[in-house]
């Protein structure tokens, strides 16, 4: 089987806990985000566009933050116009970004970035919550 997001092929890394049963790869994680993403967990700047078409977008930040959760590793950003930034994970070897597919066709540039960080990323409530609703959402999910 083949994945749309970015580095799905190098993303061979192991689930380092078991803290949501059946999540043993980034691919399985994936698979299970596409039923729990939605536009509650999209970025309130994005909601207007998000769609289930565009399932990952605004998605990043929350999701590279349960990846670290689950796998470990370091969560990265590339500066983006407007000044935000477009979280990914590197894992040991693996780079990988499983909200890539929301931006199309458009390359982009996953060397020197810097480290994020849970403390600037949740200073903003609304993104701290979001968080919490994924985790917690996900757990439902995979619970069925």
């Amino acid at each position: 089987m083949s994945y749309k997001f970015y580095g799905w092929e190098r993303a061979t890394v192991p689930a380092k806990n078991d803290i949501y049963k059946g999540i043993n790869s980034p691919q399985e994680l994936y698979d299970a985000l596409l039923n729990v993403w939605c536009e509650y967990t999209c970025a309130p700047r994005l909601r207007e566009e998000w769609s289930e078409e565009n399932i990952t977008l605004g998605q990043c930040s929350i999701t590279a933050f349960l990846v670290q959760d689950i796998f470990g590793g370091d969560v990265y950003g590339i500066l983006r116009p407007g000044g935000n930034y477009h979280c990914y994970n590197v894992v040991g070897d693996s780079v990988f970004d499983l909200t890539s597919e929301q931006f199309g066709d458009e390359v982009l540039d996953y060397t020197d970035n810097p480290i994020q960080t849970r403390e600037i990323h949740f200073a903003k409530e609304e993104k701290k919550q979001r968080y919490e609703y994924l985790k917690e959402y996900l757990k439902k999910y995979l619970e069925k």
